[in-house]
């Protein structure tokens, strides 16, 4: 049996960062809105992030912070002229947090942590000092209902755990996240229905996403260049150093137009391939790679800040009577999983030589075989095309319905560039909404 709530002024669906922007726009504006989200309390995946250190945006020029979007990099950049990097700052510090930049260039709260700002950002929310305030609804899971009267009001079902509900607005704002995490709500669900109800939609794909790696002793199939056998570490290798980190490396991946990208940092070794910020900065990249040739890989730089004629150098040095662990250990200082690395990917033959040697340490080929699964995943790329979008947000198809947040069509790397654009994405879509609105007063 249905019941229905009250008429809401605006819907906002999602209660993540771009849902909570877009409401607080909306409310300052004095409109009455509803935030529906199917978790029992709001940003679950904003304080998981914040976990560690909560990255608010990056302090970088604003002619290369809009490099970081790809192919996206025009629509992101309009909504970054109405919230930018300098306006997080700004909005945190009107909640009364500090923020510092960090060595990195990246943004933080002084105190690291995600949860004061959150809360000081809910108090608000829900007792303005003018407005009436946003009305949260918890434990309300949107079935994918979407209903247009004649009058332009729209209609939408949640599962709730007292039975089911409809609610009715003006406005809806849809800011549903990607398909990564589902155990905080970002189960990616709404793109069948979205599709169902005429919406272009990409395929959502795993995003600053870790990799399988092939097996070393795998070989491409006769029959194509996808890999021809199970991918992941020797058990050896896995056993002993899944979990440690690569530290002080560089990589490199060629692109589709014949360049090389470069850089240096570190990343983890998994059960059965690799993943941490390096490999998550080019995440994009290899996925793709794989998506058209059944397999990617980049070169592994062991010894960044060492050149290649010295590391020949050092392994062509007599060794005597030590082994090659100790030898080096000894004269590059090479070790622990770093060695064990070459142990595993390199044959007996490549070992014994020293230019083999020394070329596989400056430029070790890792192949991978897939991306981890898109729950796993930091982010999701693909959602709702922005060519299904004006440039408010809203849905060509469906005057008075906007989409905001990770669920657009859109990727980025960390370090502040994720939550940069979601915020912005709310601010976009609140401002789209009273334009709506007073148009159609």
């Amino acid at each position: 049996m249905s019941t229905t709530e009250s008429i809401q002024s605006v819907i906002v669906v999602g209660a993540g960062p771009a849902g909570l922007m877009a409401a607080e726009g909306l409310s300052a504006a004095g409109v009455l809105v509803g935030l529906f989200d199917v978790m029992p309390s709001v940003g679950r995946k904003f304080l998981l992030a914040g976990k560690g250190g909560l990255n608010l945006t990056h302090a970088e020029p604003a002619e290369r912070f809009v490099t970081r979007y790809g192919a996206r990099q025009p629509q992101i950049a309009d909504l970054l002229q109405d919230f930018g990097p300098q306006q997080v700052r700004q909005w945190a510090q009107s909640l009364g947090v500090q923020t510092f930049v960090g060595t990195s260039g990246r943004v933080f709260p002084t105190d690291m942590k995600a949860a004061p700002l959150l809360r000081a950002w809910l108090a608000r929310l829900r007792h303005p000092q003018s407005g009436p305030g946003v009305r949260f609804h918890m434990r309300h899971r949107w079935t994918g209902s979407l209903l247009r009267g004649g009058d332009g009001v729209f209609s939408l079902d949640f599962d709730t755990p007292q039975g089911r509900v409809a609610a009715r607005a003006r406005a809806v704002v849809l800011a549903l996240g990607g398909g990564s995490w589902a155990r905080l709500g970002s189960d990616g669900a709404w793109v069948s229905w979205l599709q169902a109800h005429g919406v272009a939609v990409a395929p959502l794909l795993p995003a600053n996403c870790g990799f399988d790696v092939v097996s070393p002793r795998a070989e491409p199939s006769v029959e194509s260049t996808a890999v021809a056998a199970s991918p992941g570490w020797s058990a050896h290798f896995a056993s002993r150093h899944a979990g440690e980190p690569f530290k002080s490396v560089a990589i490199s991946v060629r692109t589709p137009d014949g360049s090389t990208w470069q850089r240096k940092g570190e990343f983890v070794a998994t059960a059965t391939g690799v993943e941490g910020s390096l490999i998550y900065a080019a995440s994009g990249m290899l996925r793709d790679e794989i998506a058209a040739h059944g397999h990617a890989s980049f070169e592994l730089d062991l010894l960044p800040d060492m050149s290649l004629e010295r590391v020949q150098a050092e392994v062509s040095h007599p060794r005597g009577a030590r082994s090659l662990s100790s030898h080096l250990k000894s004269r590059l200082h090479l070790q622990g999983i770093k060695a064990a690395l070459l142990f595993e990917m390199l044959d007996k033959e490549a070992l014994a030589q020293p230019a083999a040697l020394a070329a596989a340490i400056k430029a070790l080929p890792i192949r991978l075989a897939a991306p981890r699964p898109i729950d796993e995943a930091i982010s999701s790329a693909g959602g709702v095309r922005f060519e299904a979008l004006d440039r408010d947000l809203m849905v060509a198809a469906w005057p008075g319905l906007f989409c905001a947040g990770e669920m657009l069509d859109w990727e980025a790397p960390t370090g502040g560039y994720l939550l940069t654009a979601c915020l912005a994405s709310g601010v976009r879509a609140a401002r789209g909404v009273q334009r709506y609105l007073g148009a159609a007063a």
